[in-house]
């Protein structure tokens, strides 16, 4: 399963649903989009060091999904998808859906615009 960045923080806050999801998970997947996004939120933070430690265990035992070639090209065509479907929905988004089509991997996330790219599965909490 794939995290979104909301995903994540609920995971790393131990809101109940979302741990019992993560931990049911065969496998758990951080694009590396989430990660930026986590940072540039832990920056922010008053709680940056202890937020920055359990950013680094879950990405030591998590996948980190890297942007390739193959990913740019499912980018381009959801974005084509969404775009005739007057759906846009935000970059770093449009990025996670390339990465969760490209893997066959269903993306964990509360943004119900996930839900407008075909064959992209959502599991919420």
């Amino acid at each position: 399963m794939i995290l979104d960045t909301n995903a994540l923080s609920a995971y790393l806050d131990r809101t109940p649903e979302a741990v019992e999801i993560v931990s049911e998970a065969r496998e758990i997947a951080i694009p590396v989009i989430v990660a930026g996004e986590f940072a540039c939120g832990i920056a922010q933070s008053r709680h940056r060091e202890a937020y920055e430690r359990s950013l680094q265990r879950m990405l030591d035992r998590c996948t980190v999904l890297d942007i390739g070639i193959e990913t740019a090209r499912h980018y381009a065509a959801i974005r084509l998808e969404l775009k005739g479907a007057g759906k846009p929905i935000p970059a770093n988004d449009l990025w996670i859906a390339a990465l969760s089509r490209q893997h066959a991997i269903p993306v964990m996330s509360r943004d119900s615009h996930f839900d407008f790219v075909g064959g992209l599965r959502r599991q919420t909490w």
